[in-house]
């Protein structure tokens, strides 16, 4: 499983209170469970910088917010963020410097890490967006399979037990996903690997790729 590992998917942010937590742990899927209560520390523990918009809401410098945007806490959003109108953030959310969560977009129990793109109608629940990734319009990083079962990693024909039932996506860093595509709970992207629009993804895909299709995978020139 070392292709799916925390330190393969991603290269540190340099936002000290994401790395601190994002690798803290070996496999992406542990870091799941510990979001909430990572950020509920931070609140408690203060951070200079930030701007406490709500009980359990901190915002970070240059940080702009729509009108009709929605953040439940516990969240904290960094530096230079823009959160678009229409933007929903459910709760238990980090959004790293310089990223953009934009309109009907819908945010739950995940971490974008630094410059990460979530610009239009996408729903990343249960999920973790290495810096630089990217999100085309209408993409979905499904968290629930439609049998409520514990989520399986589907890895070279190795099927990885997470014993976790809502799990989305990890998006590694440069992981770009075209418009309107699908990806099924437990799906990995590698780094700097491209996915074409109206693509359902399923199982691990592999660095400096390009997904044309569920199956159809060529290596980038």
């Amino acid at each position: 499983m070392s292709n799916i590992k925390v330190k393969d998917l991603y290269t540190p942010s340099n936002i000290d209170y994401i790395d601190e937590y994002v690798f803290s742990k070996e496999y992406p899927w542990e870091l799941l469970g510990g979001i909430k209560e990572y950020i509920k520390s931070l609140i408690e523990k203060g951070m200079p910088g930030f701007d406490k918009i709500q009980p359990d809401v901190l915002i970070g410098q240059n940080t702009t917010i729509a009108k009709t945007a929605t953040i439940i806490g516990p969240t904290i959003i960094g530096n230079n963020v823009e959160i678009r109108p229409g933007a929903y953030i459910r709760g238990a959310v980090i959004v790293g410097d310089e990223s953009v969560v934009g309109n009907s977009s819908e945010l739950k129990n995940a971490i974008l890490m630094r410059h990460c793109q979530c610009p239009h109608y996408n729903y990343v629940g249960d999920s973790i967006l290495g810096n630089y990734a990217h999100t085309g319009a209408g993409s979905i990083l499904s968290n629930l399979k439609s049998d409520n079962k514990a989520v399986v990693i589907h890895n070279e024909g190795e099927n990885v037990e997470t014993g976790i039932r809502k799990i989305g996506s990890f998006l590694a860093d440069h992981a770009d996903i075209g418009c309107g595509s699908v990806l099924n709970p437990g799906t990995i992207i590698g780094q700097n690997t491209q996915v074409y629009p109206l693509t359902m993804c399923r199982g691990v895909y592999p660095s400096d790729s390009i997904v044309k299709g569920t199956k159809e995978i060529v290596k980038k020139r």
